[in-house]
């Protein structure tokens, strides 16, 4: 497929097509033949019937998975690396198809999409080569002996991941788990579940049979994945509510299981008076995801710290800027931001902005629906309050969507105390053209991943994720990789030599 649009999308890219679950290299329906509906956010019509897997599928899943691990580790770094390469060739080859489901499916604009497709390609280089990079160590831990580390795989993987990016995330995310030989049961959100059942023929294709699984469902085929006494390796991208269930539930599940989370954010960008106007607007605005996913990102810029001196002019320019998005159908090609989700995260973001008013804080531009945009899409004009306070629930909860908040500053401890007085610490930039204190700032703020002059960007190879509440563990990075290895100790007591060094070399 061409970048070209397609008269039809829809009919090209869904009702045309038939979607399966992926189990054991085999594209099948749940056992109990249970479906679930699927809705265009742009339009609210029904788009097609998924598979609705069931605690039945995961255990077949996780069988086929078990299964074909052991040969999966004997192909070592490099036979895996080939996989990838032929994956990447197929997503290559089906980037048109991919986009248009995300964005028909998931609300996110086609272009935007395509781009994420496009970044894949980073992590499909970068893992083989972070794989091939890895070594055990040597102790000196004892005179006469040699201690030596190892790694191996834990062997199957469980992986949910979030309705937000879901073709990348379904193709970046497990990436880590399988170079490093372990096998894959993955279920996405169900709100979003189009791109990943497509990607599973792309799958099936580029790998043995039952080294990746996709299974598809609700909350109940999430739990199954999670408390299955063969996953002892967990990895989830969401909210912190399910996160924390997915703690509980994992602990409750009578075995030990290795988490990592990468959850939620109230992400701090913080502007210093002597910035260039225009760019910090630019770039509070690209933080905001707003083109790509309608701010319902994790790490997108939710609070912006604007200094007294600057606040107004700022905020003026922002909500002119803002002016300029066209807010439309997801995949028409002239849209900048498309619908959010669901009518249900509709609802949750409408809630806010009303609260934002209800609480003092002054709506400067966007939170209604805009004009000539389908009546049944789920549409939001991107809004801009000013006057917020901490004790507000716009600035203090993670709204995950198309709103942001400004606050005014003039005492920079006052400040830095509300930017890291949330339970959240995932992201944070610091816009100034002073170094010293922006590095100094950067160092004082509670948070994971913190920008300069710069805000949203991830680059492969440097730990991404969170503190407090957002995350447990690092992601896209080498500190990532290790995370799917359990490491041994070999030891070797040398003794003595069974003969003399002349008698050998005579």
């Amino acid at each position: 497929m061409t970048d070209t649009q397609v008269a039809d999308p829809i009919s090209t890219f869904v009702t045309s097509q038939d979607f399966k679950m992926l189990i054991g290299g085999q594209l099948v329906d749940s056992e109990s033949g249970a479906t679930q509906q699927v809705l265009d956010p742009s339009t609210g019509d029904k788009l097609t019937d998924i598979p609705r897997g069931t605690t039945a599928d995961v255990e077949a899943a996780t069988r086929a998975a078990q299964k074909a691990q052991p040969a999966w580790a004997d192909l070592g770094v490099a036979g895996r690396a080939r996989c990838f390469a032929t994956f990447a060739d197929l997503i290559s080859r089906n980037r048109e198809r991919l986009a248009m489901l995300d964005a028909i499916d998931c609300g996110n604009p086609v272009t935007a999409m395509r781009t994420d497709i496009d970044l894949c390609s980073a992590y499909l280089d970068g893992w083989p080569a972070l794989a091939k990079s890895l070594t055990g160590d040597v102790y000196p831990a004892s005179p006469g002996n040699l201690h030596y580390t190892a790694h191996r795989p834990f062997g199957v993987v469980g992986r949910i991941t979030a309705f937000n990016h879901p073709v990348m995330f379904a193709i970046t995310r497990p990436l880590p788990s399988l170079i490093t030989g372990n096998t894959l049961v993955m279920k996405p959100s169900d709100e979003t579940s189009l791109s990943t059942l497509a990607l599973a023929e792309l799958f099936n294709e580029a790998f043995p049979p039952g080294v990746v699984n996709i299974v598809t469902g609700d909350a109940a085929t999430g739990d199954a994945i999670v408390t299955h006494p063969d996953i002892k390796r967990l990895a989830f991208t969401g909210s912190v509510g399910t996160g924390l269930l997915i703690q509980r539930r994992a602990a409750e599940s009578g075995n030990v299981k290795h988490l990592s989370l990468e959850l939620g954010g109230k992400n701090a960008m913080i502007v210093f008076p002597d910035v260039d106007l225009d760019l910090a607007v630019e770039g509070a605005i690209y933080g905001m995801n707003l083109d790509v996913c309608q701010g319902q990102s994790c790490g997108s810029n939710s609070r912006i710290l604007v200094h007294a001196k600057i606040h107004d002019e700022f905020v003026h320019r922002m909500a002119a800027r803002l002016a300029q998005y066209r807010v439309g159908i997801a995949y028409d090609e002239n849209t900048d931001v498309g619908p959010v989700v669901s009518q249900a995260h509709w609802n949750r973001v409408n809630g806010y902005v009303e609260s934002g008013v209800a609480e003092g804080a002054t709506l400067v531009r966007g939170g209604d629906r805009p004009d000539g945009v389908p009546s049944g899409g789920n549409f939001i004009n991107p809004a801009l309050f000013a006057d917020v306070t901490p004790a507000m629930r716009i600035g203090r909860e993670e709204i995950f969507g198309p709103v942001v908040s400004v606050f005014k500053w003039s005492d920079y401890d006052t400040m830095m105390s509300e930017a890291n007085g949330l339970d959240l610490g995932l992201t944070a930039s610091v816009w100034t053209n002073d170094l010293s204190i922006a590095h100094k700032t950067a160092d004082a703020l509670d948070a994971g991943y913190v920008w300069i002059n710069d805000s949203t960007r991830h680059y492969f190879g440097t730990p991404f994720g969170g503190t407090k509440n957002s995350a447990l563990g690092r992601e896209e990075s080498k500190d990532e990789l290790l995370t799917y290895l359990e490491q041994k100790v070999v030891h070797t007591r040398l003794g003595e030599a069974k003969t003399s060094l002349d008698r050998l070399l005579g």
